[in-house]
């Protein structure tokens, strides 16, 4: 019973009915409940307030259902770890700690404001969904084989920052000493420069000044596009190299070894009789350390071993 409902409450694959409508229904849930948290905030839809509240509290039971069998079925999630290790284990994973911040705040609904915050978490829930479609995992794979070029960039846009501030504080200070107090009191204007967000709080009045904003104004744009190029490079990279993968191996497991023994029927015959007498695709012949091409005309010996296919499988991946 465990390890059914273990295969159910897990992402569902295709054949595996239950655990399907199992996963339509949490997406559904997750995207309901997300949806009753914008739809309050709405002073228009506050006549709703009540079936709001029925909704929450449904999404909620099903969130706990869900959360108590993932803690029991734990031990099959983890079977390196014993019962309560393994339950300890999921409790403190990011699943775990979304699933309980998600299920507390209904605890306290009219309560302390830091529970009733922890209502956003729920957000966090999106990412159980995107785990069907595994795109999450390429942005993280992306950004972990090009964090060492991200950090680089990174470093550059945060030097870029500093000097600006600095540089800002000396043009501005006599002028405006207010505002920029000291070499970190420009750093604000930095981000808001370098990012190019130009968010206008603080802003040079000097000729120097805003000389000196114009070019980290143009060094901005150019140090942002190099992550982002960085990022962009990677992604590309990473569905070509899946694409290949793909292409390459798509039919690896439909080919197999047979080793021609003292016994085997298929010992002095050729390449072109065995392919036609038992309709398979010879590819290779391994004899001692050679690798031969299997040509027609090859005859085979004892202690030969013969890549292969059958001729219907080659068939059906050609088409």
């Amino acid at each position: 019973m465990k390890r059914k409902i273990f295969d159910i409450i897990q992402i569902g694959e295709e054949g595996n009915t239950p655990s399907l409508i199992f996963d339509y229904a949490l997406m559904a849930n997750i995207i309901l409940n997300i949806l009753v948290v914008v739809l309050e905030t709405f002073d228009q839809f506050s006549s709703y307030a009540q079936t709001f509240w029925v909704i929450e509290i449904v999404t909620t039971i099903f969130f706990c259902v869900e959360y108590v069998l993932r803690i029991w079925t734990a031990d099959l999630l983890y079977p390196e770890c014993d019962g309560m290790k393994a339950r300890g284990k999921f409790i403190i994973s990011f699943d775990g700690l979304v699933c309980l911040f998600t299920i507390i705040p209904v605890f306290f609904f009219s309560g302390v404001v830091v529970f009733r915050m922890l209502r956003v978490v729920r957000i966090l829930h999106l990412f159980r969904i995107n785990k069907k479609y595994d795109s999450f995992n390429v942005i993280a794979s992306v950004i972990k084989e090009k964090s060492r070029q991200i950090l680089s960039s990174l470093f550059i846009i945060f030097v870029l920052m500093l000097a600006g501030s600095i540089c800002m504080y000396n043009a501005e200070h006599a002028a405006q000493p207010e505002v920029f107090k000291n070499a970190f009191s420009g750093f604000w204007w930095s981000v808001t420069t370098i990012l190019t967000i130009g968010y206008g709080d603080i802003y040079p009045v000097t000729t120097v000044g805003t000389i000196l904003a114009t070019i980290l104004s143009f060094l901005g744009v150019g140090a942002v596009a190099i992550p982002t190029g960085i990022i962009s490079a990677g992604f590309v990279e990473r569905f070509s190299r899946d694409a290949n993968e793909t292409k390459q191996f798509k039919d690896v497991e439909h080919i197999g070894e047979i080793y021609v023994d003292e016994e085997s029927e298929l010992m002095y015959k050729t390449i072109d009789d065995i392919q036609k007498e038992y309709n398979m695709m010879v590819y290779l012949v391994i004899r001692d350390d050679l690798s031969i091409l299997a040509e027609r005309s090859l005859v085979v010996y004892e202690g030969d071993i013969l890549v292969t296919r059958t001729d219907k499988i080659a068939r059906e991946t050609e088409g």
